[in-house]
């Protein structure tokens, strides 16, 4: 079984993201790892450099500045690195998205477990989206709580956007992938950065989904969508953790809820008296 990690990156340093730490969490269990880098402002391509080892591949990349489509430039990049996979599994990890250590051999025993069953072809991973501090994760079904990661490399699949996969069977209209459990979590760092770097991250996003940057004075959310977390980070990320981010944030009970916001504490309502899971699901799952 061979297995081939790749992710794109662009001005990740200045940016804020942990991409570094994001490949190295998951080299151990990669025969390659394709990296799709823009052309960056910034020293990630150096940073990237500085990652000692034989399977990192770095494919030299141009954004196309006039695809402001609903972020599909983000999905051009990510299926320039898949494009180059050559494993029978492609897993994709996103600049901001790190594997913790003791779940490395889970994560290789599913794929080598679900390879033979051409019927799986895919695999999903749980999720702790961190918000505002290390010490805080977002819960409510705004959230997706679990997303396909690896993918059957010898199928094919296209990405409408920077996030999931579609599979495309015999030219017909596209579907979801058929998905068994990964028995693993994926530790998403998305909005937890410095301020500063995270008011220029909502800039750089926002101009390829052709609408103007929505103010991003601080972080806010309502807190009946948070919990805190009670677990450990992955060990990768203590640098990064100690170093680049400031760690003020507390949830605002004086918070007023946005109209979406009121929605998901309907839906979370409705999650605890029916035991439901009413987030989003780029997949269909067929198996533990």
């Amino acid at each position: 079984m061979k297995v081939s990690g790749f992710t794109f990156i662009r001005n990740g340093r200045a940016l804020g993201y942990p991409f570094l730490e994001s490949i190295s969490s998951a080299l151990p269990i990669c025969d390659e790892f394709v990296v799709a880098v823009g052309e960056s402002s910034d020293d990630t391509r150096q940073r990237l450099q500085t990652i000692d080892s034989p399977k990192l591949r770095i494919l030299e990349t141009h954004w196309n500045e006039q695809m402001r489509v609903r972020g599909y430039v983000y999905a051009q990049q990510k299926m320039i690195a898949h494009f180059n996979c050559n494993g029978d599994w492609a897993f994709y990890l996103e600049g901001d998205e790190v594997l913790h250590e003791s779940e490395l051999s889970a994560i290789y025993d599913s794929m080598t477990r679900h390879l033979p069953n051409s019927q799986v072809e895919a695999l999903v991973f749980d999720y702790y989206h961190f918000y505002g501090s290390p010490e805080w994760l977002a819960v409510s079904p705004g959230w997706y709580r679990r997303a396909p990661r690896i993918i059957r490399n010898t199928i094919r699949t296209y990405c409408p956007d920077g996030l999931f996969f579609v599979v495309m069977d015999k030219n017909k209209r596209g579907r979801y992938p058929r998905a068994a459990l990964a028995n693993a979590a994926i530790y998403h760092y998305g909005h937890v950065r410095a301020l500063p770097k995270m008011k220029q991250k909502v800039q750089q996003v926002s101009r390829y989904w052709n609408h103007p940057p929505p103010p991003f004075p601080r972080y806010q959310i309502d807190p009946r969508a948070l919990q805190s977390f009670a677990g450990q980070h992955p060990r990768i990320m203590s640098r990064w953790l100690a170093e680049d981010a400031e760690w003020n944030f507390r949830p605002d009970p004086n918070h007023v809820p946005t109209q979406r916001e009121r929605r998901h504490r309907y839906l979370m309502r409705l999650e605890s008296w029916f035991g439901l899971d009413l987030s989003k699901k780029h997949f269909r799952l067929i198996a533990g």
